[in-house]
């Protein structure tokens, strides 16, 4: 039972943060894309030129376009990444003192399992993120269009990026949590309660962000690409002409808006869940 309310608590937590970050995870997406497939060069805009033309062309509701797939995605993958993570640990004998390689694998076993459920919203989000124009198919039309044109195959495109970002994503993330907030109790820096748990989810967050960002960059370039011009054939391909073509900190293009949606996602994702498996008895 404990198990359900964690999973829950996780999915509760995730769906509510998600709804106030996607406005960043748009601009993320379509600085990643950026002139591919005959699409606008956001990489020239910037950060806020690309907002500025954003809200121009297609209007403020823009920037919470794919959210319905969203919320889909968050009730499905985060909800098991972040809510297996407890059972996984405690299965694989895991406590607070643990080294951090242990906290690590557990939090990668938790991602890889929720990546291989969200993967299929995951992509429809960010096919309906990277969509320009002010008049954008739903998730039931964009589903169905990207089913009748290129099978069911479609859904898992990029599922070895995903899974691999999604390992990396969740250990980091929880294992820092857990080490940073271990570090904080035992020297008592800040007080206990919601300063120690912002303080270790906003360390975690920069954390991740700096380990994912390769893997969110090949992720998002392999579900976006078109299936008529197949620039990439696999993660390996993707990541060398990443590298080949503007180096390794083509890698990192878009660092600044993941590090912002990671670094408030991860504190109010973690805050939340902490207090609502508190109000669960979890």
């Amino acid at each position: 039972m404990d198990l359900f309310k964690n999973i829950g608590a996780a999915g509760s937590a995730a769906v509510i943060t998600v709804t106030g970050i996607h406005p960043i995870d748009v601009i993320k997406t379509r600085l990643q894309v950026s002139g591919e497939g005959g699409g606008r060069n956001y990489k020239k805009l910037g950060m806020t030129g690309s907002i500025n033309v954003i809200v121009k062309e297609e209007g403020i509701s823009a920037f919470w376009k794919g959210i319905g797939a969203a919320w889909m995605r968050e009730s499905s993958y985060t909800s098991l990444r972040l809510g297996l993570y407890s059972p996984i640990k405690t299965a694989m004998g895991v406590e607070s003192h643990s080294h951090f390689i242990m906290k690590f694998t557990a939090g990668s076993l938790a991602g890889a399992l929720g990546s291989l459920v969200g993967n299929p919203f995951d992509v429809l989000k960010t096919r309906m993120m990277a969509t320009e124009g002010i008049q954008t198919p739903g998730i039931r039309i964009t589903a169905h269009d990207l089913y009748k044109s290129q099978g069911i195959k479609v859904f898992y495109r990029g599922i070895e990026a995903n899974i691999l970002r999604a390992m990396v994503l969740n250990g980091t993330k929880m294992a820092c949590y857990d080490q940073i907030k271990e570090m904080i109790t035992v020297s008592r820096l800040v007080p206990s309660g919601l300063p120690t748990q912002f303080c270790s989810a906003f360390g975690a967050g920069f954390f991740m962000a700096t380990t994912v960002a390769p893997f969110d960059m090949v992720r998002t370039k392999l579900m976006n690409q078109p299936p008529e011009l197949k620039m990439y054939t696999g993660f390996v391909d993707c990541f060398a002409k990443i590298v080949r073509q503007h180096g390794v900190s083509g890698l990192y293009s878009g660092f600044i808006p993941i590090w912002m949606r990671f670094a408030p996602t991860t504190c109010l994702q973690l805050i939340i869940f902490e207090q609502v498996k508190q109000l669960f008895n979890i």
